[in-house]
Order: C-alpha cells, then sequence, then structure tokens
C-alpha cells in the first residue's frame, strides 16, 4: 500500500520549541523531521517492497520525491526541505489527489500522512474557510476530499491536544477526517513538545498502520514463518444484525490445492504480499534509529539463503504446477496462495482473501466439502486431464442464466418499441413474433413498474391502427385494438391485469385461424 507524506513547509513549522534541559532551540519543523526520520527507518526495515512519496506545501504544493523504495532519497529531501509561506491545505490534499492518480490510478489503496502543526491557515484558502464553503460550489472546484481512490488520512500533529482545543483547529481536523469517510486519525503530541514525545506520537502511528503482521503458514507437518504486506484489515459482515469485526487468525492452514484454471479469476476483497521471515536472523528486535552494516546484512542474507524454507518451496511449487493453494483464514473464512510474475524473471508469493464464508465461490461448492482426487471412484479430471469437476451445476436456475430484458440506455427500450412496431406493420402474418415481444415488454415494464411505458406502447398502437390502409387485412386492426387494450388495463396496475405470470394471447376472431382472447 503506497504511502504519500505531506509535508507543512509553512512559516508556522519554524516556531521555536522551549526545551528546559536543552540549550539547543528547535522548531517544530525540527520534531516533525524527527518523527519522519523515525517513520521513514521503520519502513526501511520492515516495508522495503512499499514505495513512498513525500510532498511540501505551504500556499502552493511541490513534489520533493515521487514514489520511490529508496527511503536515503526520502531522507535526504526531508532534510533539505525549505521555508515557505502561508498554509493552504486544500490546494496541497489537490497535488496528492493528483500525484496518486498518475502513478496508481483509481483503485489502489493509499495511506496520506499529514505532518503540520495544527495552524491551518488564515483567510482565503485555510482550511476554516474551505469547510465553510464546501456546499454551492461548481463542479471545477470541488474538496478533494473524499479522494477518488481508497485512502486513509493520518494527522499528526506537532501540538498537544491542550493546544489545538483553544481554537477550533481540532473540530476542523475531525471534520477533515469525516470528509473522507472516517478513515484515518489524528495523532497528537502529550505533554511537553520535545523528542521524545514526537517520538511516541511516531510510534503509535506505526502501531496503528505500519506495523507488520507475523503469521505462520502451515501445511501438515510443514510450516514457516511469514511476514503478510499490507496488513489485513478487520472485516464487518453486513448481514449480521450485530456486526462484529473479524480478524485473520495468525495460523494460517493450508487446506488443499486446486488448479488456476478451476478457480479461474475469483471475486477477492484484498491482495497481500507473503514473504519468508529468516530464522536465523541475530538481531529480532532492532531500534528505531539502528541499521545493520551492508556487511553484516549480507551476510546475514546469504547464511538465510542455505536454510530451508518451506514458503520457498511452496512459491516454487506453485509456480511450476500452475496451481494455487486454498488457505482457511479463520472459521469459514478462506483465501488463495498463489505466484504471480512482476516480470518474467520475477515473480512472488501472494495471498487474495475471500469473501467470509462457507461458499466463497459458488462455482466450487462449499470449501469444506472438497476432498483429494484420491478420495473419488474415478478420477474426476479424467484419465488424461481433458474435463474438469467444475464449475458445480447450481440446483437453481440463476436469474443471469435466463434472457431478461436490458434498459441501460434509451437505445435499447427504443429498438424494442420499433421492433413491437415493425412487426404490428405486417399482421396478421408476424402474429405470434407481435404478441412475443409485445409480452417481453409488457413484463420488463411491469417488472421495473414502468406503467407509462404500457400506455405509450398502446397509444402507439392505436395509432398504427388508424393509419392502417384500405388493403390491410381485417385482423390487423382487430388485434392492434385488442393489444392497445390490454395494454392500458395492465398500465393501471390492477392486479387482475397487471399480473407478471399473465401473457396477452391473440384475440379470436373470423379472420384468424385460432387462439384464445383474454
Amino acid at each position: 500500500m503506497p504511502t504519500v507524506v505531506l509535508m507543512d513547509a509553512s512559516l508556522s513549522m519554524t516556531r521555536p520549541v522551549s526545551l528546559d534541559q536543552c540549550s539547543e532551540e528547535l522548531q517544530r519543523k525540527n520534531l516533525a523531521v524527527a518523527g519522519l526520520t523515525m517513520l521513514f527507518e521503520h519502513m526501511a526495515n520492515n516495508y522495503r517492497l512499499e514505495f513512498t512519496s513525500l510532498v511540501a506545501f505551504s500556499s502552493l504544493w511541490e513534489l520533493l520525491v515521487p514514489f520511490t523504495r529508496d527511503y536515503n532519497t526520502l531522507q535526504e529531501a526531508l532534510s533539505n526541505l525549505e521555508d515557505y509561506d502561508k498554509t493552504c491545505l486544500e490546494s496541497a490534499l489537490h497535488g496528492v489527489s493528483n500525484v496518486v492518480q498518475q502513478e496508481w490510478g483509481h483503485a489502489c489503496p493509499t495511506q496520506v500522512v499529514l505532518v503540520t502543526d495544527g495552524s491551518l491557515g488564515i483567510g482565503k484558502g485555510s482550511l476554516r474557510n474551505s469547510l465553510q464553503t464546501l456546499k454551492g460550489r461548481p463542479e471545477d472546484k470541488k474538496f478533494p476530499l473524499p479522494f477518488p481512490f481508497p485512502a486513509k488520512l493520518f494527522v499528526m500533529c506537532i501540538a498537544n491536544a491542550e493546544e489545538l482545543q483553544m481554537t477550533d483547529t481540532m473540530h476542523n481536523l475531525v471534520q477533515l477526517l469525516q470528509l473522507n469517510g472516517g478513515d484515518g486519525q489524528i495523532f497528537t503530541m502529550e505533554g511537553q513538545l520535545c523528542l521524545k514525545s514526537v517520538q511516541s506520537m511516531f510510534g503509535r502511528l506505526i502501531d496503528a498502520a505500519y506495523s507488520p503482521f507475523p503469521a505462520v503458514l502451515r501445511c501438515g507437518n510443514l510450516a514457516s514463518d511469514v511476514q503478510v504486506f499490507p496488513r489485513p484489515e478487520p472485516v464487518f459482515l453486513d448481514e449480521e444484525i450485530d456486526p462484529m469485526p473479524r480478524h485473520i487468525l495468525t495460523d494460517l492452514e493450508i487446506v488443499g490445492f486446486i488448479e488456476i484454471g478451476d478457480i479461474s479469476s475469483p471475486p477477492v476483497m484484498s491482495r497481500h504480499l507473503v514473504l519468508p521471515i529468516a530464522v536465523n536472523k541475530e538481531v529480532d528486535d532492532v531500534g528505531p534509529g539502528t541499521t545493520e552494516e551492508p556487511e553484516e546484512e549480507t551476510s546475514a542474507n546469504q547464511q538465510a539463503g542455505k536454510v530451508p524454507n518451506f514458503c520457498v518451496l511452496l512459491h516454487g511449487s506453485l509456480k511450476v504446477e500452475g496451481m494455487v493453494a486454498l488457505v482457511q483464514l479463520g472459521p469459514e473464512w478462506y483465501g488463495m496462495l498463489y505466484s504471480q510474475a512482476d516480470s518474467k524473471k520475477k515473480s512472488n508469493l501472494m495471498m487474495s482473501l475471500f469473501e467470509p464464508g462457507p461458499e466463497p465461490l459458488p462455482w466450487l461448492g462449499k470449501v469444506s466439502q472438497l476432498g483429494p482426487i484420491s478420495d473419488a471412484a474415478e478420477n474426476p479430471y479424467g484419465e488424461d486431464d481433458s474435463k474438469s469437476p467444475f464449475p458445480l451445476q447450481p440446483k437453481v436456475k440463476r436469474s443471469y442464466a435466463q434472457n431478461v430484458t436490458v434498459w441501460i440506455k434509451a437505445s435499447g427500450l427504443q429498438t424494442d418499441v420499433q421492433k413491437i412496431l415493425r412487426n404490428a406493420r405486417k399482421l396478421p402474418e408476424k402474429t405470434q413474433t407481435f404478441y412475443k415481444e409485445l409480452n417481453r415488454l409488457r413484463k420488463a415494464a411491469l417488472a421495473f413498474g414502468f406503467w407509462e411505458l404500457l400506455k405509450g406502447v398502446a397509444e402507439l398502437l392505436e395509432r398504427e391502427c388508424t393509419l392502417l390502409p384500405d388493403t390491410a387485412h381485417p385482423d390487423a386492426a382487430f388485434q392492434l385494438s385488442h393489444a392497445a387494450k390490454q395494454l392500458k388495463l395492465a398500465s393501471t396496475g390492477d392486479s387482475q391485469y397487471a399480473a407478471f405470470d399473465q401473457n396477452i394471447n391473440p384475440m379470436h376472431t373470423d379472420f384468424s385461424g385460432g387462439g384464445a382472447g383474454m
């Protein structure tokens, strides 16, 4: 999940901070840089594969570092950050939206970390003014929140809660969070403004958004310690009366393997990268400000590469055999592990999460009822793998498997009406086709509650009846009048005439060969 760091570079960030035990005078900007340095070092140690971007803002915004995995570049740009003029948060949020959409589009979840001192600007362009003028804006000047992509907004205030409560700053920041859908959190410093307080605040951010998800991947007697990136979010089920968050277990049990062609391209809630954890790592707890020497790190990686690892074995097997592994995430909750190629030479072990439930993929049936091929009386794939037991045929015919009438565009409705009129002009030769198309339109109109359509088509049929030439067959006039009358009766909504399963049958006349009237 990419991260955008939005750094306040306005003059208010240069306000000095008085420290009783330190003769050196620090600015709020220095505290912000110290906190972001801690965050970058943590991400360099634990989130090396994630992309991070740095944007600075005051009255304008500037992209200092585009999305990168090089945290040294981010740290260098942060150290060389200059001071600018007043705060204008709205333009900065527009900038974040542009940067993310150009790089990742509209579908990639993103985390935005806003670092500011709580001074939200003065007059036009301030956050207070932006929130007061939300309504009545033209389309091209809308407020940038909510973002057009899934995003969490974390606000890091280089100020304590008491300072923010003296003004309406906290209220405005809460409004900002609500505009983004409530996804995110506001962090403030506790106690005196000092390096220890800012490190504590960024530590809380790391625990909330950047803590790794360690798990154990098991398959029979084989197991491997892994980390899952990004951290899986709790899931709420809408159909529950009192929904409770469902969390993924730290023990991920592989329940079976299935061919890629059978599982096809299933709908998933989220996708995650699965990485093995080196078992022989000498230092497990590394301080936020310490890094290993390059020689020691290379030596540790070489030693870890000599130790057999089940995660590596699983990844290679899935890639070679063209299969996926079904993994149990919790009670009646499943996902799949598979190999995904980044390029011709590089691939990663990925995990996708299905919707919670015993039957996440209808064409596979219940996952608990799947079993090994050896338990079947005969090989369901055939002796030469020429067939497949999937998809399972549903007991009830699905609605999307039937011929239904869809009017997404006006042209579709116009085509259906014109088809009826063309058949009406060819009566009585096209009597059966005319009533077939008429009944199809009638059922769709009743299903949609489109009573006006029935009345309108009835009027068109009456008009066609008056325009019949003298040479027309007498039965044509009778059939058109009969169809128009039945449509008008159905348009009233009377259950006697507007029953969905009821059809309009051809009218029996002395000129027709048969048929039953209604």
